[in-house]
């Protein structure tokens, strides 16, 4: 509706997870290192939590697009079946083939595949989002398939992205193995306050028709202040009050957003 307006391509601060929008925090760039040396150095299980909102799931499609050819993956994205189906969509997103009937075929294709992929010097990498919604038989499935592996590396790397619960559910009893044996951890913060305004340019940016900073768009700095109170520094919070901003500027005419409009905005969006 306001993108011809604001001379935008398209909207800037839709809340799907985009990796065009990826934006490069200090703490988003250490979360995206810490999962590659994972992969590359064949970790085994490598865990990534955060705040609902907090852009773990952009991330992680950042980082399956950076990858290269060498290495295969499989993105599960809500993982709320039993730990048999959790095999069978890992062995589909992989693209291996076959009428598998029981949890032994599963795993016996599934290592044959990887055993294909380590003697051609490639990897292989399943990233399962959501991951807190695991019940313990699926986290358990998880530690029996970090166990494929040669003398020297891991066959697959593990990649358990989820809620704070998650770390909670890992420290259960029943799961001290598989605890022990992440490598490679890290927790996302939401954006500090002095990347708040950084944030909100970056995909005002990225979404105008001119590859320059939009001269049609401006939020004070104490509208950019407010946001980042009212929002935590939660980039899906921060998304949410910019486009109804945006939609408020359009109907008023105006490409200045001050802390008026932003806190009507807070207001109509009642997230709190």
């Amino acid at each position: 509706m306001y993108k011809e307006f604001y001379q935008l391509k398209e909207n800037p601060f839709n809340v799907t997870a985009d990796p065009g929008f990826y934006f490069s925090s200090e703490h988003h760039n250490e979360a995206f290192s810490h999962l590659l040396y994972g992969i590359k150095q064949r970790k085994g299980i490598i865990v990534l939590t955060g705040e609902v909102g907090t852009g773990k799931t952009t991330l992680c499609r950042k980082l399956l697009s950076k990858l290269d050819e060498g290495v295969k993956t499989a993105f599960i994205l809500n993982p709320r079946f039993s730990d048999i189906d959790l095999l069978k969509f890992i062995l589909k997103d992989l693209g291996i083939k076959g009428n598998y009937r029981n949890k032994f075929s599963l795993i016996n294709a599934l290592n044959e595949f990887l055993i294909s992929e380590a003697s051609k010097g490639g990897n292989v990498v399943v990233m399962i989002d959501e991951a807190q919604n695991l019940k313990v038989p699926q986290l358990e499935q998880v530690r029996l398939l970090s166990n494929l592996e040669t003398e020297k590396e891991k066959l697959l790397q593990i990649i358990l992205v989820g809620q704070p619960e998650l770390d909670d559910k890992l420290k259960l009893e029943e799961l001290r193995q598989l605890n022990q044996r992440i490598s490679v951890r890290y927790n996302v913060p939401p954006l500090e306050e002095k990347e708040v305004g950084e944030y909100i340019e970056h995909r005002i940016k990225k979404a105008s028709a001119s590859s320059e900073i939009n001269p049609s768009i401006e939020f004070t700095a104490e509208a950019i202040k407010s946001i980042y109170k009212f929002s935590d520094g939660i980039p899906r919070i921060i998304n949410i009050i910019c486009d109804r901003a945006l939609l408020a500027g359009y109907v008023n005419e105006t490409h200045t957003f001050d802390n008026r409009i932003v806190h009507q905005c807070i207001r109509e969006v009642s997230l709190k």
